[in-house]
């Protein structure tokens, strides 16, 4: 579990000693470089507060980093399993390619098996790996102010209608198309659970979810139609700010958030998801308790239905929230990451900044 691990400084030293002892078991993610190592790796060490430490390869991938070419992270469950060896040198050598499975039938394999194989080592398929390997490049490039043919040469993709194609399945709407005025800008977010989009005016949060959300297209959609198409990509003080406190979020330092939310909901959603945000980090509450919290002990219903329309993932902390009987409920992200959430908070102790905390709307 991420809370298990030793704390950062511990990991830090064994990164500058190359301690083999943790080699195969916690790796780094360096965010200057977007890459993942061993903890033995050869190459000259990164400055502190550039990493980040996993404990498996499926949580560096997810969180946006590619695997170090020195060090060659993947190189145990590659050695496991040769389909995974030949399918990662397939990627390797051609990133830009649009993967499907039927370049992975045609390899030999059973797309199917391979799947599995891949879900097994990495917690996400082959073809998830690559599509999200190649659009977050494009999509950072945009956020950096870079020009669409620029992010669509970084994401490596050889076709402008394949890029657009791509990046409008994840935005609604090609790059070409995003207002060269906006009043929201989308950006990227990796975390340790997985790759996130933000969407912040100059002065408010109003999403954040994770990527793979089934729900996200549609509410990207809503936004852009309350803003009449003035939906662009770039960075924000507000999205910069969200950025940092999840990094301390998943650093075990701080579960508060103060950066100031944008409600785009019913009156009684808001009263929901303002309850939300008073459950302190490490505990939870049901739906019934929410209802009565809010002073409507009958809406357990509308309650649960405000809960699975929350847009501002773990900062309004719907994944707080269990069944009366202890059991986890649904949740948006995929109950896998509700449970690491809350095995997340409950790491929260003494001497931990977890307070709630109501910012003004």
């Amino acid at each position: 579990m991420l809370f298990d691990l030793p704390d950062d400084e511990t990991l830090y030293g064994a990164l500058l000693e190359r301690d083999a002892t943790y080699d195969g078991r916690v790796y780094v993610g360096v965010s200057s470089t977007g890459v993942f190592c061993r903890l033995t790796c050869p190459a000259r060490k990164p400055k502190r507060e550039n990493c980040q430490f996993f404990e498996t390869v499926g949580g560096c991938i997810e969180a946006g980093y590619r695997a170090c070419r020195r060090c060659h992270p993947l190189g145990p469950a590659a050695l496991a399993d040769p389909v995974i060896a030949r399918l990662l040198e397939a990627l390797d050598a051609e990133p830009q390619r649009r993967w499907r499975e039927g370049d992975v039938a045609a390899m030999g394999y059973d797309p199917s098996t391979v799947r599995r194989s891949f879900k097994r080592q990495f917690g996400m398929t082959f073809l998830e790996m690559a599509r999200q390997r190649r659009l977050r490049e494009g999509f950072v490039t945009l956020s950096d102010g870079g020009a669409v043919i620029e992010g669509q040469l970084e994401a490596g993709f050889t076709s402008a209608s394949a890029f657009r194609t791509a990046f409008a399945k994840l935005l609604g709407q090609a790059p070409g198309r995003l207002s060269s005025n906006p009043l929201l800008h989308a950006d990227w977010v990796r975390t340790p659970l997985g790759d996130m989009i933000s969407v912040s005016s100059a002065t408010e949060l109003h999403l954040l979810e994770f990527f793979d959300r089934k729900a996200l297209k549609g509410e990207l959609a809503r936004l852009q139609g309350q803003v009449k198409g003035r939906l662009g990509v770039g960075r924000t003080d507000v999205s910069e700010q969200i950025r940092e406190e999840l990094a301390a979020f998943f650093q075990g330092t701080s579960a508060v958030f103060r950066t100031p939310l944008a409600y785009h909901g019913s009156p009684f959603s808001g009263a929901v998801w303002d309850a939300l945000r008073e459950i302190p980090a490490g505990e939870t509450r049901s739906y019934s308790q929410i209802a009565a919290r809010i002073g409507r002990p009958d809406a357990v219903r509308a309650v649960a239905r405000a809960n699975g329309a929350n847009q501002i993932a773990l900062v309004v902390p719907c994944h707080r929230v269990i069944g009366a009987d202890g059991k986890l409920t649904g949740y948006g992200g995929g109950l896998w990451r509700k449970q690491k959430l809350l095995e997340i908070e409950q790491g929260y102790g003494p001497g931990i900044e977890k307070e709630c905390m109501h910012v003004a709307k």
